[in-house]
């Protein structure tokens, strides 16, 4: 079977960058996703599709069709006072934060100063082109539920 809209796909890959560092890797030797209602990332959903069971590629992701370019305007300074007191606030740390529209999003520290706090609201991997190295493991028709649902479903069923 070859993966199209509406295959549960299980995968092993390893994420690098362009140097070749290790980003991400799954975990327990796959990962599994319902091919089509973009779980996974639009390069990476584009270069599988058409694959079948067995199938290994490496496929380079550029920015736009990963976790998209840098944008500057996503990176402001905020008062300390808006974080715990009792956290010491170091470059590096992550934190949830309310966006413009009252969305949640992750916010990287990127500056520490004595009055401000510099956050970066883009995703880690933004502007970073992206190269995985896949081996599709398997491939099966969706059943109903998760395609109502959009993701995969463990054995039992779902657990939402």
């Amino acid at each position: 079977m070859q993966i199209d809209k509406h295959s549960v796909v299980t995968l092993h890959y390893t994420l690098k960058d362009n140097d070749g560092n290790v980003l991400d890797e799954s975990s327990d030797g796959s990962f599994c996703y319902l091919h089509g209602e973009n779980n996974i990332i639009p390069g990476l959903e584009n270069a599988l599709t058409g694959k079948a069971s067995g199938d290994e590629l490496s496929v380079s992701v550029p920015p736009e069709e990963g976790y998209g370019m840098h944008d500057a305007e996503r990176t402001q300074s905020v008062p300390r006072h808006m974080f715990p007191p009792e956290h010491e606030i170091e470059p590096g740390m992550q934190f949830q934060a309310e966006g413009p529209e009252g969305q949640s999003l992750l916010v990287t520290v990127v500056k520490v100063e004595d009055d401000t706090v510099t956050v970066d609201g883009n995703h880690p991997l933004a502007g970073v082109q992206l190269i995985f190295d896949v081996k599709i493991i398997e491939v099966r028709a969706a059943n109903e539920e998760e395609i109502e649902h959009g993701h995969v479903h463990g054995p039992g069923g779902h657990h939402h």
